[in-house]
């Protein structure tokens, strides 16, 4: 028995989150735009008013599309056929590099399947779970219950992996929700301070009140994890790593995979400088760049050849 399939139920919650999220978001817009920026504009017609109304919306688009489609994106999924090594390095006992693939249909007679996965299992590159090959820097989820490809981690607000194929919409989803929450925080601080006041005074229905409290207090916590969450993520774009990957990089001196800040964030965003804020990629970055794909990474020593 496998104690870790225990762990696909936190996909039940995984959705719940996602009810969560359009929650807040519903929350919020009615407490920044609709209780505090409208009636700005309709009575002061704020210059600073219409800028935050008008960039509240924008991120909100820009947030709602990467959330979007980090949920319904597959983050990288290891080809059926995808085997590491060939039976007949296996038989000889030769190692092989990660890159050397091949699949074991036909097993020769004097080596046994159960031989052959007890040998393959000594092997990074295999995965005894889904008896499958494992591509460089891929890793099984216990929640998802299969190989994902460059995988980041497990994201329950989004009820799905952060893989190779949408880390980027990730990374843009966590970006776009901190500058959210840090504006509609920014708006509502007023509010908040005038909070008693207003209380007294009844300029606000106490429902009202109480939306823009819990509203303000939402925004600004989530502002605050999100920054260290934020740096966190910055830190390993810039070197080309993931979060399952951290311990292993600590005992090398030099990353692999670190290719120097650009080409680490190409590998994430693409080269076409008009999409790096879009949660798209061109065709031609798909077609230029494998490592968007999740199965090919160029290493360092490779391009000091």
């Amino acid at each position: 028995m496998n104690p870790f399939r225990l762990c696909s139920g936190l996909k039940v919650l995984g959705y719940f989150m996602i009810v969560i999220v359009f929650a807040i978001v519903a929350l919020s817009y009615y407490a920044v735009v609709l209780l505090t920026l409208a009636p700005h504009l309709l009575h002061a017609r704020s210059f600073t008013s219409f800028l935050s109304f008008l960039t509240f919306h924008i991120l909100l688009v820009l947030l709602m599309w990467s959330y979007i489609k980090v949920v319904i994106q597959d983050p990288g999924s290891v080809p059926e056929n995808w085997k590491l090594v060939s039976e007949q390095n296996i038989e000889e006992g030769n190692s092989v590099a990660l890159t050397d693939y091949a699949s074991i249909e036909n097993p020769t007679p004097t080596v046994s399947t159960d031989q052959i996965e007890r040998r393959q299992s000594q092997f990074r590159g295999y995965c005894s779970q889904c008896q499958n090959g494992k591509p460089p820097r891929c890793h099984h989820c216990s929640v998802c219950q299969r190989c994902v490809l460059k995988m980041d981690h497990h994201c329950i607000w989004v009820v799905n992996c952060v893989g190779s194929r949408n880390y980027k919409f990730f990374l843009l989803f966590v970006m776009y929700t901190f500058l959210t929450t840090t504006l509609d925080t920014l708006v509502l601080l007023p509010s908040f301070i005038k909070f008693f006041r207003q209380a007294k005074n009844h300029s606000f229905s106490p429902d009202n009140i109480a939306v823009v409290f819990l509203a303000f207090v939402l925004n600004l916590a989530f502002s605050l994890s999100l920054l260290c969450f934020v740096i966190m993520h910055a830190s390993l774009l810039s070197s080309n790593t993931t979060s399952v990957e951290v311990y292993e990089k600590k005992k090398t001196v030099h990353w692999k995979y670190d290719l120097g800040w650009k080409r680490n964030f190409e590998q994430v965003f693409g080269a076409n400088k008009a999409l790096w804020f879009l949660p798209l990629f061109s065709k031609k970055d798909l077609e230029n760049i494998p490592a968007l794909y999740g199965v090919e990474f160029p290493t360092r020593s490779d391009t000091e050849e």
